[in-house]
């Protein structure tokens, strides 16, 4: 735990790969006494921003220092959908914005979502593609490590 009393990460190394554990408290977004529930929420954000800085300037990352940095960003993402779920669906939050102000965050939100949807299907696409051509890849060499010299017949 650091001094505000929020765990930001724990570290583990198993073999030459380095798996980070988020503490829950980071993304259930707990707060110190006397904060109100907002600062807790905006400090804990400005950490996870900052920590996300930190892995995407990370020098020389290799594809598990990758992994690790996505999988930290869509936690922390996940995390914001989950605030962001509890306040539209509490009436008195949502009643102290304007019409004007509902439409703005809709309209940043709504095109947010679709440009990442977007991308998740231009991405699982490519994965799909992929894995289609490495079980073929696979099932060939299976095949060929299977047959026998008695089962080639020559003429």
């Amino acid at each position: 735990m650091n001094p505000s009393g929020v765990a930001i990460e724990t570290k583990r190394n198993i073999s030459r790969c380095t798996v980070v554990t988020c503490c829950a408290k980071q993304f259930l977004g707990q707060y110190r006494k006397g904060d109100s529930m907002s600062e807790g929420w905006v400090e804990t954000c400005a950490r996870i921003l900052e920590q996300i800085e930190k892995m995407a300037e990370k020098p020389d990352k290799d594809r598990l220092d990758i992994i690790q940095s996505m999988r930290f960003s869509l936690y922390a993402l996940h995390r914001s959908i989950l605030g962001w779920l509890n306040w539209v669906n509490n009436p008195d939050i949502m009643v102290s914005f304007t019409r004007e102000e509902l439409e703005a965050m809709n309209k940043k939100i709504t095109s947010f979502i679709q440009d990442f949807i977007k991308y998740d299907m231009e991405v699982t696409e490519k994965g799909a593609s992929k894995n289609v051509v490495a079980q073929k890849a696979r099932r060939e060499a299976e095949e060929r490590a299977r047959r026998s010299p008695e089962d080639i017949f020559y003429i």
